[in-house]
This record gives C-alpha cells, sequence and structure tokens, in this order.
C-alpha cells in the first residue's frame, strides 16, 4: 500500500509544483514506485512531466467516471504521473452532492497496491480539490517561501487541516512545514525561519532541517521537462532534494 502525501499551500508562488517534480525525481533516483497526481488545473506539474493532458485521459475524466485510474496513468522519465488540465476547474460546480471530498480517496484505492509513494499536487488555495487531496492523504508537506505572508498563511493551512483531522480523516498527519528558495546568506532569511521555527513549536507541527536553496536549475529543469537529478545531478537543489528524502526515511514517513 503506497504513503499519500500531499503538497499544498494556502497561497500561489511559493514553487509546490517545483517541489514535487523534484521530490518525484529524488524518490525514483532511490528505487521507489511513485505516482504524481496532478490535481491543480493548471495542470504545470503535467507539463513539467512532459505528459499528454490534451488528447489523453486526465484526472478530469477519472474523477467523472470516464475513465479509469489504471487507463489515466502515463509513464515518464521522472515518474509515473495521472495529468491534469483546466477542465479540472469545474469540479467545483458538478460536483455539490454528498461524500464529494471522498472523489480522490476512491480513486486512490484502485492504484495504492502499485505504488511505494503517490504525491498529490494540489491548487493553490483551499478548495474541494485540496479538501479531495487531503481526504486521500496520510501526510501533508507545506511548502513556504521565507517571507512574512507565507508565515501568515501557516495558520489557515494548520486550521484547514485540522478541520480534515476532525471530520473525514482522522489518520492525517503534517509531515513537516518546508522553507523554499532559501538563501543562507540572507538575513531575513534566518529570521523568517527563526520565526517558522517558533510558530512550528506552537503548533506542535514538524519544521523540516532540509531547506531547498534558491536554485535556477530546479526551474530550469522543470522549464525543459527534464529529470532534474539527471539535468544537474550535483546541483545544490538535487542535494537538498536527496536530503528531504532521507529526512522523510528517518522520520518513518517513507
Amino acid at each position: 500500500m503506497a504513503v499519500v502525501i500531499s503538497v499544498i499551500t494556502q497561497k500561489g508562488g511559493v514553487g509546490k509544483t517545483t517541489v514535487v517534480n523534484a521530490l518525484c525525481a529524488s524518490l525514483s533516483k532511490r528505487r521507489y514506485r511513485v505516482l504524481a497526481i496532478d490535481m491543480d488545473p493548471q495542470g504545470n506539474l503535467s507539463l513539467s512531466f512532459d505528459a499528454d493532458s490534451d488528447n489523453a485521459a486526465t484526472i478530469y475524466d477519472v474523477l467523472k467516471g470516464e475513465a479509469l485510474p489504471i487507463d489515466s496513468i502515463q509513464r515518464q522519465p521522472v515518474a509515473d504521473i495521472i495529468p491534469s488540465n483546466i477542465l479540472l476547474s469545474s469540479i467545483e460546480l458538478e460536483f455539490t452532492g454528498k461524500n464529494r471530498e471522498f472523489l480522490l480517496s476512491n480513486i486512490i484505492e484502485q492504484v495504492t497496491g502499485l505504488y511505494d509513494i503517490i504525491l498529490i499536487d494540489s491548487p493553490p488555495g483551499l478548495g474541494i480539490l485540496t479538501i479531495n487531496a487531503l481526504t486521500a492523504s496520510d501526510y501533508v508537506i507545506i511548502p513556504m517561501l521565507p517571507d512574512i505572508f507565507s508565515l501568515q498563511g501557516l495558520t489557515l493551512v494548520y486550521d484547514t487541516i485540522e478541520y480534515i483531522q476532525s471530520t473525514v480523516n482522522k489518520k492525517l498527519a503534517i509531515s513537516g512545514i518546508l522553507v523554499n528558495r532559501y538563501m543562507k546568506r540572507s538575513k531575513l532569511h534566518k529570521e523568517i525561519y527563526g520565526t517558522a521555527q517558533l510558530i512550528c513549536h506552537k503548533l506542535n507541527v514538524n519544521l523540516f532541517k532540509t531547506v531547498i536553496r534558491n536554485s535556477k536549475t530546479l526551474a530550469e529543469a522543470q522549464s525543459i521537462q527534464t529529470d532534474i537529478t539527471e539535468y544537474s545531478p550535483k546541483s545544490s537543489g538535487v542535494k537538498d532534494f536527496n536530503s528531504l528524502v532521507t529526512e522523510l526515511e528517518e522520520l518513518n514517513i517513507i
């Protein structure tokens, strides 16, 4: 049975999709069987994987019951993926009945035995697609930028996760807050990290020791649809995500 991990944020622009992409690559490099599910209607993860989201079945088709989960999986160099496209944005209006938060859970149940880890890239915000991702997950990774706005958003995300835990998914746990695009020489970034430590301590939430340093190679690899571990194996980005995988192993999350 796969461990299901959602990567969620309260707002966009924090590098969420880059985190999912690079984490998939690092996990696959260690021989984990990885499936990525793109739950963001923008489809940026699908694009970064070079997946076909126009002429093939997507997560939207699967959620509507018009395609089987196994038939929507595309094998790509980074990892397997169920892609997404803009049609997914209509789910909020199309599914208004009871138990709509379990749509993704029911899909994952059909493929969980094929993988070690399933990573879900959820859309920014806390709508029904993110609720589905949290309902289906064992763990959550919350990426944040080292800025005041990300700090302010942590409490809102935490409150949402608490609500999910108390209603539809009691097993859900926060694996950690992940500081992204960190610059070690920046005094502000150091101060923000210190404040994040205080907030995480107050909320009894893990703050990953690993920080993802600001690295142009991560964005470059994603933009040319290439596995970062192959594109620049000695880059700081690869080192940081390898460190993150090791930390996840040490925490017995994977």
